[in-house]
């Protein structure tokens, strides 16, 4: 399953932070690395080896932070306007 078909969306704008910069304060329930609030379902958060990826449609205001890049644009519909100053990735960010 990608990100779309996860998401039921054609992009979603997430926030990645290494792991030890983020405390869990709740138990969440997790399939293959995804976590989902155990009260409503809603995907939360993604866990890969090295981040945590916070669904930014899960925090109280996440108008507060400023995209910097995107990544997997070889899926981008031409439709969608082009964010100004971002770097742009045809698949992962190169780290």
């Amino acid at each position: 399953m990608d990100c779309r078909k996860h998401h039921g969306a054609l992009f979603y704008a997430a926030a990645d932070y290494p792991k030890q910069a983020v405390t869990i304060e709740c138990e969440p329930q997790n399939y293959k690395g995804r976590y989902f609030c155990a009260t409503c379902g809603s995907s939360v958060f993604s866990v890969s080896e090295e981040e945590i990826e916070i669904h930014l449609g899960a925090l109280d205001v996440p108008s507060q932070l400023q995209p910097s890049y995107e990544r997997w644009n070889i899926r981008r519909e031409d439709w969608l306007p082009l964010f100004s100053s971002v770097e742009r990735y045809d698949r992962v960010r190169d780290n």
